[in-house]
């Protein structure tokens, strides 16, 4: 089925707030285990910085700890990709990731984290995380 030709901004199409993050990540993908950031959160998924982004449709085995909540294992999958694009300055190269298969658990935690991220930045206007 064909996508509809949506022209609003990407900022215009988002559902779910995201916040601004900096949390470290492992990821699992096979038998490949990588580490990398992730620079923004929202209740329905991620981005995780990297220069060599995972194809979309891939699906990861996610772990990270934000500070002052208990670890997160998760799974998601690619959806969309930043490609790494040598010698730009403003390269945000990564990979947008869905969370899948949430336990209402994980839902509940995810949704907690975005609150407390956003009211913490609103604070500060900076990320929170690992530093």
């Amino acid at each position: 089925m064909p996508v509809p030709d949506d022209r609003r901004s990407p900022r215009d199409r988002r559902i779910h707030e995201r916040v601004l993050v900096h949390l470290e990540v492992d990821y699992r993908c096979d038998d490949t285990f990588l580490f990398a950031y992730i620079t923004d959160l929202s209740e329905m998924g991620i981005f995780v910085r990297t220069s060599m982004p995972h194809p979309t449709g891939t699906r990861l085995n996610l772990h990270f700890a934000p500070p002052g909540s208990p670890a997160m294992d998760v799974e998601g999958e690619v959806v969309w990709i930043n490609p790494h694009r040598p010698g730009r300055a403003d390269n945000n190269a990564g990979m947008g990731i869905q969370f899948r298969d949430l336990t209402p658990q994980q839902k509940d935690q995810v949704m907690g984290l975005v609150r407390t991220f956003a009211y913490l930045s609103d604070d500060d206007g900076e990320p929170m995380g690992n530093s």
